[in-house]
């Protein structure tokens, strides 16, 4: 059994999720801790629980979603894997920070490239990879077909898509890699996005004005 913790992190209100399950073993997605404060708060709460972590899980690598890689790598000695097409984010972070004020320090490269139809697997869990562009060029989901639960980044956000006009953006991509790669994986599956609140696919189909037809 799987346990998704939320951390709302850096001035973009970013989602940050800590998956653990029965074995102790955690992986981090998306480690947007930018102030000390958060950085000890996720630290603290790695201690207090006991977990381990395995490895760092980027399903893009937009500024406000990598700004806790270089931290945690050094304080962990773990992996970073995300996807090949995103790598000019990461080699760009710091360039990309200075226009949104933030000093970030430049991320690690990405230790392992995510495509799908790869699998992430730590202790009993395992996550699908779905590619997911639009947003990003590189952009993945991670399904969770036995708890039926999928991270989608800054694909689907509740009432809402992620934006398209930033590098490698594109509208009509996004729209063809929500309709045809996250609503076909089930009415009941929980949707965990980069920013704001869970929702389901079933309520975004019913209510998300940009998936009404």
């Amino acid at each position: 059994m799987t346990t998704i913790h939320t951390f709302i992190f850096n001035p973009f209100q970013e989602n940050t999720y800590l998956i653990a399950d029965e074995t102790g073993e955690c992986i981090i997605i998306d480690p947007g801790c930018y102030f000390d404060e958060e950085k000890s708060a996720l630290i603290d709460f790695l201690k207090k629980n006991e977990y381990k972590l395995t490895k760092i899980i980027n399903t893009h690598c937009h500024v406000d979603h990598i700004l806790g890689n270089a931290f945690l790598v050094k304080n962990y000695n773990i992996p970073v894997e995300a996807s090949k097409g995103d790598e000019f984010l990461i080699d760009n972070a710091v360039e990309h920070g200075k226009l949104f004020g933030f000093e970030v320090e430049q991320p690690p490269c990405i230790t392992h490239y995510l495509e799908e139809p790869g699998e992430i697997i730590f202790g009993n869990t395992l996550l699908k990879v779905i590619n997911v562009p639009g947003h990003s060029p590189g952009h993945i989901a991670l399904f969770c077909e036995k708890e039926k639960f999928v991270i989608t980044g800054d694909t689907l956000f509740s009432g809402s898509i992620g934006r398209t006009d930033l590098p490698g953006g594109n509208y009509d991509i996004l729209m063809d890699s929500i309709t045809s790669k996250i609503l076909p994986l089930g009415d009941d599956v929980i949707v965990y996005p980069g920013h704001g609140p869970s929702t389901s696919i079933e309520k975004e189909k019913k209510t998300n004005p940009f998936l009404m037809y």
